[in-house]
């Protein structure tokens, strides 16, 4: 297939001072949960993003000195010569494919206490750390930021010396100290380095000039730079200091990065914001300078791309998540085949990595994170070694994936699926509020698996196991899906709470199955919430919408906690709040009958009643292997039908989230027919030993 010339601009190179990127596609900063921990792994994750296409392959926040220490998070390191071969490697595997690579060098200021290093953070003005860090970072002194000018330089030649071809000025986020001096908020000095914008700036352009004098000549020098802080008057904005300070530096530096802060609003979810979402704060710094502009807005549509270029928003196409979702996306639009793109749904998995300190993961691609570890290649997997026929029961995230990578192995697979739609959960799922594009899980199955001759869909079936027994498949895959409990057991009652029966009381209990199901309680309302991910918050969203009285009541500090890690639980507690949903955290369900609930308080026991008409149980799911269980209970049976293996994959074996079933099932897809083996099934990098 040949590239349509639409999507010639797209592949137009563009010069970045002394270097050329081979086209416009710029993979931005983005962590990865890997870094110093697991360096090859990284560098693995990041070649296939070249080989996939991107120009422009930039490596994670990376620290320039122990002074500032992001630990427990996993960033990338340039403290000293010793960290240089660590990302030689990442840049030879970029280079390997035609790429540039970027390094984003940060000195994070009263952002990192240093609980590595034990070293005092600095900051412009006395402050405490962020979060609840018992640590205080000190004002910096001239001294100091003469140091900290010179730790800059020092890891910008370090940076050159590992291959890298794109160095970072950074203040894209409220985590560098060059954005802590600029930041009124934060910098209170009253020498040449407070006060105006042009003092503020003062370490921002000293440091600049430094990197440049240092390793211009060879390197290209970019400005990541968060025009707008979304505070209002409070911060930065892009009609006030956010422009005047681009203008200010518009031709120094060899390529503009814009973004708007914090992370959670440069990275918000699709439940919180559209594609495009940060082009009104950003698309006026094209106005202002010649240099390349890099922005990004979770674009996976070549078309939108095409127009942001000749509509002079930006030169370069930046992408962090779509990146991640589909590591070949700009190879795909090149060889004609957009339709192959895996479209980033916007979930946030991919960023919970980071603030849980492990690899990167990813609902729509299950190779990330195990490019180096397991071998998986995000387009090729092993052909078939038998012909072996393969039935998957159920379509939903798990089964599709399976039957997806088994078809593209060349095994001949029959995908059974009990209802008159694919998708299971994913389809249910993406109808509820703000989850409308988590439906690309399954529109990019369906349209991969759709032209497979090998592969057969048969709708409307509902297998029993005599059925499965006469259907004559070599194996067979349970791919069946889970339920949402309705006797409240979960983390915080590993028992039946009292009156969940429906039986003792008037309430009605219910479960986000239920509310899918289109079932309708009475108020009022109270949803328990003790799964702490995002349907507890949905299904308040859901059922205030429809005219309710709702109470979302949750034994832990806030609400949806788990969403903290996907940058969401900010967002989601505040519009329930501005929708007038009571609210109740520290609360666990103690009984329910007689027309109210008994909440207790986590801490002291002490009960309390509230109305309730229906109850709304978010507690924990069980998954559907009742058929699991009567195939393999006659094992003799199985034999005489001929049937190898029975297994089960997704929320079938153990429920969790839509990216673990899309996993499981491509796990089992990649290993069939391979070894069964006690061996820990990938590589491990395992530190080594220091000299005594």
């Amino acid at each position: 297939m040949t590239r349509d010339p639409r999507y010639d601009v797209l592949f137009e190179p563009v010069q970045i001072g002394p270097v050329t990127a081979k086209n416009r596609f710029y993979q931005v900063p983005h962590c990865n949960g890997m870094g110093r921990a697991y360096p090859s792994s990284m560098a693995e994750m990041r070649g296939v993003k070249a080989e996939g296409g991107w120009a422009v392959v930039c490596t994670e926040e990376t620290e320039i000195h122990h002074g500032s220490d992001f630990s427990p998070l996993i960033e990338g390191r340039l403290w000293d010569d010793s960290d240089i071969p660590t990302f030689a490697r990442m840049c030879d595997k970029i280079h390997e494919h035609g790429g540039l690579a970027g390094v984003q060098p940060i000195y994070g200021g009263f952002v990192t206490a240093n609980l590595y290093s034990r070293e005092i953070p600095m900051a412009p003005s006395h402050t405490p750390v962020e979060g609840y860090e018992p640590v205080s970072a000190r004002a910096m002194d001239k001294s100091d930021i003469k140091q900290v000018r010179k730790w800059y330089v020092d890891a910008a030649k370090r940076a050159r010396t590992a291959g890298f071809d794109i160095i970072y000025n950074y203040s894209g986020h409220d985590e560098s100290i060059q954005m802590h001096f600029l930041s009124r908020r934060h910098n209170h000095r009253t020498d040449e380095y407070g006060g105006s914008l042009e003092n503020r700036s003062r370490l921002f352009r000293e440091i600049m000039s430094d990197i440049k004098d240092a390793v211009g000549d060879t390197c290209a020098i970019a400005i990541r730079f968060a025009v707008d802080e979304l505070l209002g008057s409070d911060g930065i904005t892009s009609d006030g200091e956010g422009r005047d300070f681009v203008e200010m530096l518009a031709e120094v530096p060899d390529l503009w990065d814009v973004n708007v802060s914090e992370w959670a609003n440069d990275s918000t979810t699709s439940r919180f914001a559209e594609s495009g979402s940060q082009l009104p704060y950003t698309k006026f710094v094209k106005e202002v300078t010649s240099k390349p502009v890099v922005g990004v807005g979770r674009f996976t549509s070549p078309d939108t791309m095409v127009s942001l270029i000749k509509n002079g928003h930006m030169d370069m196409i930046g992408a962090a998540r779509p990146s991640i979702a589909d590591p070949f996306l700009p190879r795909k639009i090149e060889e004609g085949r957009p339709e192959d793109i895996r479209e980033c749904i916007g979930c946030n998995i991919c960023v919970t990595a980071d603030f849980l300190a492990t690899p990167l993961r990813c609902t729509q691609n299950p190779t990330m994170g195990e490019e180096w570890r397991k071998g998986w290649h995000p387009e090729r997997i092993a052909e078939k070694t038998s012909d072996s026929a393969v039935l998957i029961v159920g379509a939903g995230p798990a089964g599709m994936e399976c039957a997806r990578a088994l078809g593209q192995r060349g095994y001949g697979v029959t995908l059974a699926e009990a209802t008159t739609e694919l998708g299971g959960r994913v389809t249910k799922e993406s109808r509820l509020p703000g989850l409308s594009e988590w439906a690309r899980v399954r529109d990019y199955r369906e349209g991969q698996i759709a032209p497979m001759v090998n592969v057969e869909t048969y709708m409307d079936s509902h297998l029993t196991a005599e059925q499965i027994m006469e259907f004559g498949s070599d194996h067979v895959v349970l791919a069946t899906g889970s339920k949402w409990r309705s006797d409240g057991v979960g983390r915080a009652n590993h028992v039946a709470i009292a009156g969940s029966d429906s039986g003792s009381g008037s309430a009605t209990v219910f479960t986000p199955d239920d509310i899918i199901a289109g079932k309708m309680p009475t108020g009022p309302v109270v949803i328990f919430d003790d799964d702490h991910y995002y349907m507890g918050g949905i299904m308040a969203e859901k059922l205030h919408a429809e005219g309710l009285d709702v109470t979302l009541v949750t034994p832990a500090a806030d609400i949806s906690n788990w969403t903290h890690n996907t940058m969401e639980q900010e967002r989601i507690q505040t519009r329930l709040l501005e929708l007038g949903v009571t609210l109740v955290p520290h609360r666990n369900l103690a009984s329910i009958g007689g027309g109210t609930v008994t909440l207790s308080c986590v801490y002291t026991d002490r009960e309390e009643t509230r109305p309730c008409g229906s109850v709304v149980m978010v507690t924990a799911r069980l998954p559907n292997d009742d058929l699991y269980y009567e195939l393999t209970a006659d094992q003799d049976a199985l034999d005489a039908a001929g049937i190898k293996s029975v297994s089960r994959v997704g929320d079938c074996l153990a429920p969790g989230t839509i990216a673990a079933a899309v996993y499981s099932g491509h796990r089992y897809a990649r290993e069939m027919d391979e070894p069964v083996t006690d061996a820990v099934p990938f590589r491990r990098e395992l530190p080594q030993l220091a000299e005594a």
